[in-house]
């Protein structure tokens, strides 16, 4: 769920920050442990407008997890930014450190293609909920440079990962449930 979203003044660099929770009816342990399952991050291939994930690395160094993960962008994309970007090119990977004590993530997304366009940092931090579950609070900032169009493809990246969130809540909690793996 999106909880807010600030634009900057035009004079500055463009740049929106997102924040959103996501709930789990399910431990921490449990929920982080998912995360980082291989069959997990394949299992999200079902969610809409991304390609199949590739887990290209995952690094176990004490309490923490480094992992890279490909995603490619697979929505339906305005004329504007058709105009901008090649569709087939939008594809990145998402470099994260999980720390497992502290339950945080840091993550960067570094594209593939158009790198000097797009620049997109946060982090994910797992809490347990009051009575049962847990919380995944996610904030970063999403910073395109292109002129013009600029302010339309953040926001509509930043309401991708609204919807990608709330979609990556049902996946998870079936997941959790049993019902997607063995």
């Amino acid at each position: 769920m999106l909880r807010r979203c600030e634009q900057r003044p035009a004079a500055t660099l463009q740049r929106v920050r997102f924040a959103f929770d996501q709930r789990f009816a399910a431990d921490l342990a449990r929920v982080e442990a998912a995360l980082i399952d291989p069959a997990f991050v394949a299992r999200l291939a079902t969610l809409p407008k991304l390609g199949a994930p590739t887990l290209l690395d995952q690094r176990e160094d004490g309490r923490l997890i480094r992992q890279r993960i490909r995603y490619a962008f697979v929505g339906d994309l305005s004329s504007a930014v058709r105009a901008v970007v090649d569709p087939a090119r939008l594809t990145w990977v998402e470099e994260s450190t999980i720390d497992r004590e502290r339950h945080h993530t840091v993550f960067t997304i570094v594209p593939d293609h158009y790198g000097n366009l797009l620049a997109a940092h946060g982090t994910f931090q797992l809490e347990a909920a009051a009575g049962s579950g847990c919380r995944r609070t996610a904030e970063g900032e999403v910073r395109v440079s292109v002129p013009l169009v600029g302010r339309k493809v953040e926001a509509a990246i930043v309401s991708g990962l609204a919807e990608h969130a709330a979609a990556e809540e049902h996946v998870m909690q079936e997941w959790l449930d049993g019902a997607a793996h063995p």
